[in-house]
């Protein structure tokens, strides 16, 4: 990448702009569900720290307590809706963001 000259940039960028529609919307659509699926567990520690009434506790302990009192399907409660939102949300996102890539550098 950086010892390339640019060069793979330019080959890179000139093949992105060759996507399709669909391609660019399934790419949008697959690469959200992917980050959502990834970054849930934690998302759901966010959450638990955020609406505990213990105060001055960190992230690992309230995964370890949640693993000892839930179990790891603790850890994606809720992850299907939030996976089915995903999808059509970062499909747009990445459309709009191309189209209007194209629509201001042509």
């Amino acid at each position: 990448w950086w010892g390339g000259g640019g060069g793979a940039d330019k080959a890179a960028l000139a093949s992105k702009d060759q996507l399709s529609s669909l391609e660019i919307l399934l790419a949008g659509g697959f690469a959200g569900t992917i980050g959502w699926a990834v970054i849930f567990p934690v998302d759901v520690l966010k959450s638990r720290l955020q609406t505990s009434k213990i105060k001055n506790q960190g992230m690992l302990s309230v995964a370890r307590r949640i693993l000892a009192t839930e179990g790891i399907g603790a850890f994606y409660l809720g992850c299907s809706a939030a996976l089915l939102r995903a999808f059509p949300a970062n499909a747009g996102l990445f459309f709009g963001y191309e189209m209007a890539q194209r629509m201001l550098f042509r």
